[in-house]
């Protein structure tokens, strides 16, 4: 069985990342949990572990321009997907975080709501999704580090807003969500508003 959770719907930038586990019965992992009730060093604790001692783990991402592009429900459903193609060992069972299903999948699936906490196999994909884009985060810091994503993370904070009010967008940022879609030119706003599907 595979469980299979998301980071990075909320944001205002970067992008959205999946990751699908196969967690093997015979090593059990200790303290697996929804990854925003856990410290960040003890998600990279679980993520090293989980990548060390899983059947089969995968982690995929969607990119900002595809986010604008499809809406980022369905970038944030073709992540999920990707991430189940993606495993070494093929699942019987797929249990996807949330209400919704991506299409495609390569066994049948549930949707769990509540499922980060719930099933043990969804929480190591939901570490395995954060972990992943906080480092991608650190990445854009270091090439956007007016922006202060280390610190925010992308998400809306009163800081991301100020700095984003202060230097306007960069490439990184999701021209399809309202904050920054505002304080883009008119034209450019008007393209990108114009190529949304949500």
């Amino acid at each position: 069985m595979a469980g299979v959770d998301e980071a990075g719907r909320g944001p205002l930038a970067g992008p959205v990342f999946a990751a699908a586990v196969i967690l093997d019965p015979d090593r059990p992992i200790d303290g697996l949990d929804d990854s925003k009730k856990l410290s960040p060093k003890r998600r990279e604790q679980l993520a090293e572990q989980i990548r060390a001692q899983a059947l089969a783990w995968a982690i995929a991402q969607v990119d900002v321009q595809d986010i604008d592009r499809l809406n980022i429900l369905q970038a944030t459903l073709l992540a999920m997907r990707q991430a189940c193609l993606a495993l070494s060992h093929a699942p019987q069972l797929i249990l996807v975080d949330g209400n919704r299903l991506p299409t495609g999948l390569p066994a049948p699936a549930r949707a769990v709501v509540g499922g980060d906490a719930l099933v043990p196999a969804i929480s190591a994909a939901s570490i395995l999704a954060k972990t992943a884009r906080d480092a991608c985060c650190l990445t854009l810091h270091a090439q956007y580090p007016q922006y202060a994503f280390d610190q925010h993370k992308g998400y809306g904070t009163a800081l991301h807003l100020a700095r984003l009010a202060e230097f306007g967008p960069c490439p990184a940022h999701r021209r399809s969500f309202a904050p920054v879609r505002k304080l883009l030119p008119e034209d450019a706003a008007d393209f990108t508003s114009a190529h949304r599907t949500d």
